[in-house]
């Protein structure tokens, strides 16, 4: 008997390192992806993020070994799901109510229509429901991050990675095109400081090209439009519960899905909403704030390299058009609504 409980004990001390050799390969290459493509950003320039899709895709083989497609698939998806509960570090209440009344109205307004209308465009392209929430959030809220997160809750079916692996391009893609155009519109319309930011910031998917926008405008500008653009991230919790409640409903109404999300706050949304609570305290150390930023920024380059190595270019092709003019759509709605907004909107 007592031999017995120890080969059993020994069992289960052993379990913990099999599950390390199982993941370690395909998580190691995530790793590896993720640096290269952090290097190539910081010394080149562009979107790590879009570097780190791009190189994985290069290695669509690797997901299809099984000696590395255990820690690919926990790299994309519990390794993702830290990073978006991490993203809390960056924001506080006090950032929010400090934007005043005019730019919150704004972007809550803009991102319920914007979701809106895309799952209303979506259909009108004769593509999955899922797809248009899918896209809408990510235009809506601050991109590739937003649409990773909303993956998450997602009924997961066969064409979800491929779908969310394009929403990450198609996002990242506009959203530097963004970074060069928009200021150039919002110089011709005449906004001041105060408004260039707020349309950047409401407008520019992706933190990186809102930041690169708003400073090549000026100081001001550039402070504004960072702090409209983490308003629209601080939407992500309440967006993504909000649609794990709807897709839940929806059960299995896509084709080939398996069940829909589990009614509930998805425990990456929850450690999302109390690093945010606790950071508006002010009780975490600048030190280990900075830690906690630096760790969400990495672990989102793991995931989507992992994500990318999960995708080929092949896959990407057969989708058409459709999805191309459903982001494109969402895009330019967005940058309308907000232009309308701060047209006719109270003064800043």
């Amino acid at each position: 008997m007592k031999a017995e409980n120890f080969c059993f004990s020994a069992e289960r001390l052993l379990r913990p390192a099999a599950w390390v050799r199982r993941m370690a390969p395909g998580l190691l290459v995530c790793i590896v992806i993720a640096w290269a493509s952090v290097y190539v950003a910081e010394h080149y320039g562009g979107p790590t993020l879009l570097y780190a899709l791009l190189l994985g895709m290069a290695f669509f083989f690797l997901s299809k070994k099984p000696w590395t497609a255990p820690g690919i698939q926990f790299g994309s998806q519990t390794v993702l799901r830290l990073g978006v509960a991490l993203l809390g570090a960056r924001i506080t209440l006090t950032q929010i109510i400090d934007l005043g009344p005019t730019p919150i109205l704004i972007v809550i307004g803009v991102i319920a229509l914007t979701i809106l209308f895309g799952r209303y465009l979506s259909t009108v392209l004769k593509l999955d429901r899922t797809m248009g929430l899918l896209t809408a959030g990510a235009t809506a809220i601050c991109g590739a991050s937003a649409a990773l997160a909303i993956s998450a809750v997602m009924p997961k079916h066969e064409r979800l990675e491929r779908d969310t692996i394009f929403t990450v391009i198609a996002v990242t893609a506009l959203s530097t095109l963004a970074m060069i155009v928009y200021p150039l519109i919002i110089e011709a319309v005449g906004y001041d400081d105060v408004e260039k930011g707020v349309f950047i910031g409401a407008t520019i998917h992706d933190v990186a090209q809102v930041v690169g926008a708003g400073y090549m405008i000026s100081d001001e500008t550039g402070g504004v439009a960072t702090f409209t653009k983490l308003l629209r991230v601080s939407m992500l919790a309440p967006v993504v519960l909000i649609f794990a409640f709807v897709i839940a409903r929806w059960g299995r109404g896509e084709a080939g899905s398996t069940r829909g999300a589990r009614a509930g706050l998805p425990w990456f949304l929850l450690v999302f909403v109390i690093i945010v609570a606790i950071n508006s305290a002010g009780v975490i150390p600048a030190a280990v704030l900075d830690g906690m930023v630096t760790v969400s920024r990495w672990c989102l380059v793991i995931a989507i390299a992992g994500l990318g190595m999960k995708s080929s270019f092949q896959e990407m092709a057969v989708l058409g058009w459709r999805p191309v003019a459903l982001v494109v759509g969402e895009t330019l709605f967005l940058a309308g609504l907000v232009l309308i907004a701060l047209t006719i909107g109270p003064g800043l």
